[in-house]
């Protein structure tokens, strides 16, 4: 479940992102004063996106984010009036992904919302992994067999996947999980599709695809992988 942190200081307007929010089913927290929102960001958080208003109390919205991304790269949408080019353009140099003017449409921000979240999680600063003898390049999409010297080409949804399981190694990743980091709201796949993707996992990197030792099954939930030590 995605948590998002708005920092938003005009009562009416947070109350109606943050409703329309938890109607997506996120985990929303709301900051009102700029100075606030600095002693919860110049400590680590575990947000995965920031909603910043421009003008804030104290502290404002561009120099909130510029202190964000001294420790990190969680995706940040500024909602804010002034939105002329040069505007969008100082809060983007800041460090934001997005810049979205007021008054601004809700299903839009929804929409902004949820491709930032999506592209958040698909794309994990991992650039390779080793799963038994294969070496997998995220950036060519190749899977090479030192063993065999085999090549192979993955699609864009199994290199998303194995990065999503390299960045939870160890951890069960629910189904549910899976379906809305990797294929998103905006797509309605089956349980069975990554049940399908995970039978081509076990038949490219098991030795024996019925005994595997890399990417396991946890009935009822979903999905474990277990990489070499």
């Amino acid at each position: 479940m995605y948590s998002i942190c708005v920092v938003e200081d005009e009562a009416a307007l947070a109350d109606m992102v943050r409703l329309n929010l938890e109607l997506e089913g996120y985990v929303v927290e709301v900051v009102s004063d700029g100075a606030e929102a600095l002693e919860i960001f110049k400590r680590p958080f575990d947000y995965d996106l920031v909603l910043l208003d421009v003008m804030l109390p104290n502290v404002s919205g561009v120099d909130l984010c510029r202190v964000i991304r001294k420790t990190s790269q969680v995706p940040v949408l500024f909602l804010s009036a002034k939105g002329t080019t040069t505007d969008r353009i100082e809060g983007l140099k800041a460090g934001g992904n997005d810049y979205l003017p007021k008054p601004f449409d809700l299903e839009e921000m929804l929409l902004r919302v949820a491709i930032l979240l999506n592209a958040n999680v698909q794309s994990p600063d991992i650039e390779s992994m080793e799963v038994g003898d294969c070496h997998i390049d995220f950036k060519t999409f190749e899977v090479s067999n030192h063993k065999t010297g085999a090549t192979t080409t993955l699609s864009k949804k199994e290199v998303a996947l194995l990065q999503l399981f390299q960045f939870k190694k160890g951890e069960v990743v629910s189904r549910t999980e899976i379906l809305d980091k990797i294929w998103g709201k905006d797509q309605f796949p089956t349980t069975r599709t990554i049940d399908n993707f995970i039978l081509n996992f076990r038949k490219l990197f098991e030795e024996n695809p019925k005994e595997p030792r890399y990417f396991h099954s946890v009935r009822g939930v979903g999905y474990k992988f277990t990489p070499d030590e």
